[in-house]
């Protein structure tokens, strides 16, 4: 028994340890475009960034324009008539003088399709904004990947923003997001959203989903093309058009759930330049409303992240309960020494809560309630693998899609 606790201590230690260091020398490389370097225009950026060609003051001057590059933002829509008005109402508000926003209301029951049609059609707004309207899905598609394909499809610009119905967008978050992909010659452009909480259940379901994002995947190894880590974030996606065509554009995505990620990891296979940045709250969401909200959300996703097979699943279930619940038991189980390993494992978790806080808003307290978010979303797990396996398929906003189907159009 000795040697087990030593054993298992030491690799939970090593784990943790690992990567909170990893992230303590990788994360200060990923940019913040809130800082006043990326106040400017994408022009002066993809210039002479010496020249402290800065955004000032009057922005309407500031988008001098005529240089700028074209944008089109696309917006898919099911049954968001909550949030739709005031997110398509921040997109016609932004302080960039080349875009267009294209929304697609795919089948919605509500009144989602009537609302983006009197935004439209308010304040000269019909100049920027196009409406399409979607009554049936083909044979073969998810209904937001077809949304996003068939807007591209109309979309004039030479970059793309793919956005959701329920994102927040401050005025200068794009062209600050233009700046950096010019100076960085990038290709795609990841912008982290602030996560809006407020309820207790968020922050500690959200909290434990952040660390895991950390554990799981390395923000700041993105920008290295020698690294296979890639990164996708629906709410703000801006890639170039000539990138988005070369991997295949969203009918190479058609039956893909996790259609964020899986664009930004054809986008690095191909071997064009990625990268993720840290924005403040340049962009906004709330994505769930408490824990139920996150049970929700996620049922959808985490047997899709596991390639639909169950055994991937189970054993992905044991081992979160091993690497998130054991370092808790192991200092009160083990003994004497051997509850040293489980310390360091505790104390580098901590770490990365208080990381977290200084970016997300999260109170690294919410360390204390790791366990209990360890055990909700080992449930989220296997409730998602339960509810794919009994309906053989997923239902998302209504329809059905066939597992046999969501499995052959895998990336």
């Amino acid at each position: 028994m000795d040697y087990f606790y030593w054993i298992a201590g030491a690799i939970l230690a090593l784990a943790w340890c690992s990567r909170i260091v990893d992230a303590a020398i990788g994360m200060p490389s990923v940019a913040d475009i809130s800082q006043p370097e990326w106040d400017r225009n994408p022009v002066a950026a993809s210039g002479n960034l010496a020249s402290g060609n800065l955004v000032s003051g009057n922005l309407a001057s500031a988008n001098l324009a005529s240089g700028n590059p074209r944008v089109s933002i696309i917006v898919p829509a099911r049954n968001e008539a909550e949030t739709i008005e005031q997110s398509l109402t921040r997109l016609l508000e932004l302080d960039y003088n080349n875009y267009e926003v294209i929304a697609v209301d795919d089948r919605s029951t509500d009144r989602t399709g009537e609302i983006m049609e009197r935004v439209a059609d308010g304040r000269g707004a019909h100049a920027r904004l196009r409406v399409i309207h979607h009554r049936e899905l083909p044979a073969g598609w998810l209904g937001k990947t077809h949304a996003m394909w068939t807007a591209t499809n109309q979309a004039k610009g030479d970059w793309l923003l793919f956005t959701d119905a329920d994102v927040l967008l401050k005025p200068d978050s794009l062209r600050r997001a233009l700046a950096y992909a010019q100076a960085e010659r990038a290709d795609h452009v990841v912008l982290f959203p602030q996560m809006i909480m407020k309820r207790p259940d968020e922050y500690m379901m959200i909290a434990f989903f952040q660390t895991m994002f950390v554990f799981g995947h390395r923000p700041w190894k993105v920008a290295d093309p020698k690294s296979r880590d890639h990164m996708g974030v629906g709410a703000f996606n801006l890639i170039r058009r000539s990138v988005y065509e070369a991997v295949g554009t969203y009918e190479a995505l058609r039956m893909e759930v996790l259609d964020d990620m899986k664009l930004g990891k054809v986008v690095k296979n191909a071997g064009f330049a990625q990268r993720n940045v840290f924005g403040g709250d340049l962009i906004s969401i709330r994505w769930a409303h408490g824990a139920r909200g996150v049970v929700n959300n996620l049922t959808k996703n985490f047997f899709a992240v596991l390639s639909f097979q169950w055994w991937r699943t189970v054993i992905t279930a044991f081992g979160l309960a091993f690497l998130n619940l054991m370092p808790f038991l192991g200092v009160w189980l083990a003994h004497r020494w051997e509850r040293l390993p489980y310390a360091v494992a505790l104390a580098s978790m901590f770490l990365i809560y208080l990381g977290m806080s200084w970016r997300s808003g999260v109170p690294a307290y919410y360390f204390l309630l790791h366990p209990l978010s360890t055990v909700l979303f080992i449930y989220i797990l296997l409730r998602s693998m339960f509810h794919a396996l009994w309906n053989d398929g997923i239902i998302w906003r209504g329809t059905k899609y066939p597992l046999e189907e969501l499995r052959k159009g895998m990336v």
